[in-house]
C-alpha cells in the first residue's frame, strides 16, 4: 500500500506522523520502551499535543529481536494471533540485557542490537558483530491517519545497493521481491497473477537478516518500490509488531524464524513416492482405477500413492465425505484391494459444505458453520451451490469435521489433499470471536492443523501428511503443500519453479507442483520434460484437470522417462531422506534456491531457473521442448550425475539433453548415499547402500548419515583423504559400497574388493572400514 505522492508529499486524504526524536526511555530486564513524539520538544507547551508513538523491544530468542509500534494502545486485543514458540529453547537460552546511555538506548540479543538515538536525529539501527544491518531513519517509521477514517502503522528498513530481498510465501512472480508490491492476502488466483495460495509476512535479505511481521491479517509490502532505498510494511490498526531476525547467513535466518514459528513435521519415506491421480473433472470409477494401477505395474512403474480427487463424492455434495455409491459400490473392498498391492490412499477434501451435502442442515443446526453478523449461514454460489464454510475456531465444530475423516482412516484411507481455503470471507462471524480480517489467512492453519493432527493422532508420529494449496506463517508443521493450478505449458513449469523457491525462503521445507500442468492437457515433450523435474522435487505427483496423467496416455517414450526418473528418484532416497531430515531439524527447505547455499556468489543472487536438491545436487530442468539448457555452476569440479562427465564451475553452460537427462550436477566434496532399491520410497536405505564420492578434497572428512523411518540413524559413514589414501568407516551396517567417481582406477584397496565401474571405481565392502590408496593421477 502506497501512502506518498513522491519523495516530497503524500496522497491525498493522507496524513502521516513520523516520531521525532526519542524523548524518554525506560528500560526493563531484557527490554526497553521508547516514546516518541511526533515534533520535537522545544517547550513546555509541546507536551500538550500528540501523537507519541510508543516504541517497544523486546527478544523470544537469541538473535531475534521483537519491534513493537503502537499509536493507541487502548486498541482491543484481537484474535486469531499466529502461535508463536516464544518458550523454546532448542536453540540455546540467552537472556537479552538493555542498557541506557546519554547517547541512545540499546538492546542486545545474543550478537543483534537494536540501538535508538536519543540525539536530535531519530534514527533506529539494527546492528551485529560491528556493523549496521538496516535501520529505520527519516520518515520511516509512521502513523498514518486518511480521510476515509483509516488508520495505519508503517514501518520502513534501509535497503543497500547490493541487497535483496526473497520470500514473502509461495509467489510466482521473480524471485528476487525488491520493486515488487505484495499485498499479503490468499487468494484462489492460479499461478500466473500477483495473487498466491500462500502468503507469508516474512522476508529474508543477502544481508544477514530477515523481517517476520507478525500479523495474521493482510499485511502491504512495498519492496523497493514505494521508496527504491527501503522495504517497507504497514498494517491497518494502531499497532504493528515485527520480529528482526539476524543469521548471518540465510540458513541461519531460516533455522531461528523457524525456530520462532515452528519447523516442518517429519514425513513418512513412502510419501516420497509417486502418487498418481484420478485427476478432477475425468470419468472414473474402480475400474478407470485399476486400469490405471495395473498400467503402471505392467510398465514396471514405481507407484507408492494413488489419489481420488474431488469426485469419489457424489456431485453437489462436496462434502459429505461420503463415497458415490453410482461408481465406487465397495469402497471397503476396493481400498482393500489397493492397499493389497502396496498403494496408500489419499483422498481430496475441503473445508465447504455445499448446501445439498446432508452435513450443510446438520453443521446449520449445530451452529457449525461461518454466519453473517444478522445470524444466517455464510453461502454463495462459488465452487459448490449455496457453498458454506466451517468454522474451525469452534471446537465441537472440529470435532465434528475430523470424526468424519476418521471414519475413512477406518476404511484404509492414509492421506488427505487439503484443498481450497483462500476464499474465506471477511463478512462473517467465528465462534471464538475472531477477527474477520485477522482470521482470512489464519483461516487455513486452523484447517490443515485439524487434519494433520487427526493423521498424526491415528498413525503416529512421521507418519501424517497431507497434500495443502493453501498456507499461513506455521503452516509448514502441516506438510506437504503443492503449487496450486497451474497451466499445461513451459511458462507455467517455470512458475511454478519460482514459487517453491520463493515457499523455501518462507520457512516451507518440502513442496509439489503438478507434473504436466493442471490446466489444460501438456504435450508429450512438455510432460516428459516435467517428468524430471517433479521426480527431482521433494514430492511428485501426476496430476491434471479434465485430462487424465498416466504417461501411456502421450507416448511410450513418456513411460521410459517416467520409469527413468522414478527409479532414478527410489535409488536416491538415503539422500533425500538427510535433506528431509535438515528440513524438519533446522528449517532448512529441501529444494533450494542457489542464494541459500551460495549466498556470496553474486551470480546466484537472481537464479531461479534452478535449485539445489539438498546440500549437495543441483538441478537445471529443462524448460525447452527441443532440450536446450542454460544455467550456472558454482565454482569448483561438478560432476554430471547421471554421466560422471565432470564440469568446471564459477561459469555458465548451456546444453542440450535428451528426455531421459537433465542436468544434475554434484558439488565437489560431496559423498552422496545411494540406495539398493528402485522400486519404492520405503525400504532399508542402509542395507546394500553405495557411497558415491566426488572429488575428496586432502584433509577433508565428511559425515554422511543414513535416517531410519523412525528419525533415529540407521546407519553412518565418515569418508576423509589424506594425501592419497582415502579411508571410509561405517557404523550400523555390514553391507556397504563405494564409488570413487571419475577415479578410473587405484594402487590398492584394504576392507573390500575393487572393480571398475562405468564412472569411476567400485569397492564393495567387506567389513567396517574401507582404505583406498589412489593413484598418482586420482
Amino acid at each position: 500500500m502506497k501512502f506518498s505522492d513522491g519523495y516530497w508529499m503524500m496522497r491525498e486524504g493522507v496524513h502521516a506522523v513520523y516520531p521525532a526524536e526519542a524523548y524518554d526511555c525506560v528500560t526493563g530486564p531484557g527490554s526497553f520502551t521508547v516514546h516518541a513524539p511526533g515534533e520535537r520538544i522545544r517547550h513546555r507547551g509541546d507536551l500538550l499535543k500528540g501523537p507519541v508513538v510508543t516504541l517497544s523491544c523486546a527478544s523470544p530468542m537469541p538473535d531475534v529481536i521483537g519491534v513493537t509500534i503502537t499509536h493507541f494502545a487502548g486498541e482491543r486485543q484481537l484474535r486469531p494471533e499466529f502461535e508463536l514458540l516464544t518458550d523454546d529453547t532448542s536453540d540455546g537460552a540467552s537472556e537479552a540485557t538493555a542498557e541506557l546511555s546519554d547517547d541512545a538506548v540499546t538492546l542486545t540479543s545474543g550478537a543483534l542490537s537494536v540501538r535508538v538515538n536519543r540525539g536530535e536525529e531519530w534514527r533506529l539501527d539494527f546492528l551485529a558483530e560491528g556493523r549496521r544491518l538496516t535501520g529505520s531513519g527519516f520518515k520511516a517509521m509512521a502513523v498514518i491517519d486518511t480521510d476515509d477514517g483509516g488508520h495505519y502503522v508503517r514501518e520502513q528498513l534501509d535497503l543497500g545497493v547490493d541487497h535483496h530481498v526473497y520470500g514473502l510465501g509461495e509467489r510466482f512472480g521473480p524471485l528476487v521481491k525488491n520493486g515488487q508490491v505484495v499485498d499479503i492476502w490468499n487468494a484462489d488466483g492460479g499461478t500466473n497473477s500477483e495473487q498466491a495460495y500462500k502468503n507469508v509476512p516474512f522476508v529474508l535479505t543477502n544481508a544477514g537478516y530477515g523481517v517476520f511481521v507478525d500479523h495474521p491479517g493482510r499485511v502491504s509490502f512495498e519492496v523497493a518500490s514505494e521508496v527504491v532505498t527501503r522495504t517497507q510494511f504497514s498494517v491497518e490498526g494502531q499497532s504493528l509488531r515485527y520480529f528482526f531476525i539476524y543469521g548471518p547467513t540465510p540458513k541461519e535466518i531460516l533455522r531461528k524464524y523457524t525456530a520462532l514459528t515452528g519447523r516442518p513435521a517429519r514425513l513418512p519415506d513412502w510419501s516420497y513416492g509417486l502418487w498418481l491421480s484420478t485427476s478432477f473433472t475425468t470419468s472414473y470409477d474402480e475400474e478407470t482405477v485399476s486400469s490405471f494401477i495395473d498400467g503402471m505395474a505392467e510398465r514396471d512403474l514405481p507407484l507408492s500413492v494413488f489419489h481420488f480427487d474431488c469426485f469419489w463424492m457424489r456431485e453437489y455434495n462436496w462434502c459429505d465425505f461420503e463415497w458415490d455409491p453410482r461408481v465406487f459400490p465397495d469402497p471397503p473392498g476396493m481400498l482393500r484391494r489397493l492397499k493389497d498391492r502396496g498403494l496408500r490412499i489419499c483422498l481430496w477434501i475441503n473445508p465447504y459444505i455445499g448446501q445439498r451435502s446432508p452435513l450443510f442442515a446438520e453443521g446449520k443446526a449445530r451452529g457449525y458453520l461461518l454466519k453473517r453478523p444478522n445470524g444466517d449461514v455464510w453461502q454463495w454460489d462459488k465452487w459448490q451451490p449455496g457453498c458454506a464454510v466451517v468454522d474451525f475456531t469452534n471446537p465441537e465444530a472440529r470435532e465434528w469435521y475430523v470424526a468424519k475423516l476418521d471414519a475413512l482412516l477406518d476404511m484404509g484411507v492414509d492421506s488427505f489433499k487439503t484443498d481450497f481455503g483462500e476464499r474465506i470471507p471477511t463478512d462473517v462471524v467465528y465462534y471464538d470471536g475472531s477477527d474477520p480480517e485477522r482470521a482470512h489467512n489464519y483461516y487455513t492453519y486452523l484447517f490443515n492443523q485439524a487434519v494433520f493432527e487427526l493423521l498424526r493422532k491415528r498413525r503416529g508420529e512421521g507418519e501424517a501428511v497431507v497434500f495443502a494449496r493453501s498456507a499461513t506463517v506455521g503452516s509448514q508443521r502441516f506438510p506437504v503443500h503443492w503449487g496450486g493450478d497451474c497451466e499445461s505449458t513451459f511458462e507455467a513449469m517455470g512458475e511454478s519453479l519460482r514459487g517453491g523457491l520463493s515457499l523455501g525462503l518462507s520457512g516451507f521445507g518440502y513442496w509439489s507442483h503438478d507434473i504436466g500442468g493442471f490446466e489444460g492437457t501438456p504435450d508429450p515433450a512438455l510432460f516428459k520434460r516435467w517428468i524430471a523435474f517433479g521426480l527431482l522435487s521433494s514430492h511428485s505427483r501426476l496430476h491434471g484437470s479434465h485430462s487424465y496423467r498416466v504417461p501411456w496416455a502421450f507416448d511410450e517414450e513418456s513411460v521410459d522417462v517416467l520409469r527413468t526418473f522414478t527409479r532414478l528418484k527410489m535409488r536416491l532416497m538415503p539422500y533425500l531422506l538427510g535433506a528431509a531430515r535438515q528440513a524438519y531439524e533446522d528449517g532448512t527447505p529441501m529444494m533450494r534456491a542457489m542464494v541459500l547455499d551460495f549466498p556470496d556468489d553474486p551470480a546466484c543472487t537472481h537464479l531461479e531457473r534452478q535449485y539445489m536438491l539438498g546440500d549437495d545436487l543441483l538441478v537445471a530442468p529443462v524448460f525447452d521442448a527441443g532440450g536446450e539448457v542454460r544455467y550456472y555452476v558454482p565454482e569448483g569440479i561438478w560432476t554430471h550425475y547421471l554421466t560422471g562427465e565432470r564440469v568446471r564451475g564459477g561459469r555458465w553452460l548451456r546444453e542440450r539433453h535428451g528426455f531421459e537427462s537433465v542436468p544434475l550436477l554434484v558439488r565437489p566434496g560431496a559423498v552422496i548415499p545411494e540406495g539398493a532399491v528402485a522400486d519404492r520410497p520405503d525400504y532399508d536405505h542402509a542395507e546394500g547402500v553405495t557411497l558415491r564420492v566426488y572429488e575428496p578434497a586432502d584433509g577433508a572428512a565428511v559425515t554422511t548419515a543414513i535416517p531410519a523411518p523412525d528419525g533415529t540413524t540407521a546407519a553412518s559413514f565418515t569418508t576423509s583423504r589424506n594425501g592419497a589414501a582415502v579411508r571410509i568407516t561405517a557404523t550400523g551396517t555390514a553391507d556397504w559400497n563405494v564409488l570413487l567417481a571419475g577415479v578410473p582406477s587405484v594402487s590398492g584397496v584394504s576392507g573390500g574388493t575393487a572393480e571398475t565401474h562405468e564412472q569411476g571405481t567400485l569397492v564393495r565392502a567387506t567389513g567396517g572400514t574401507v582404505e583406498i590408496t589412489l593413484t598418482e593421477e586420482g
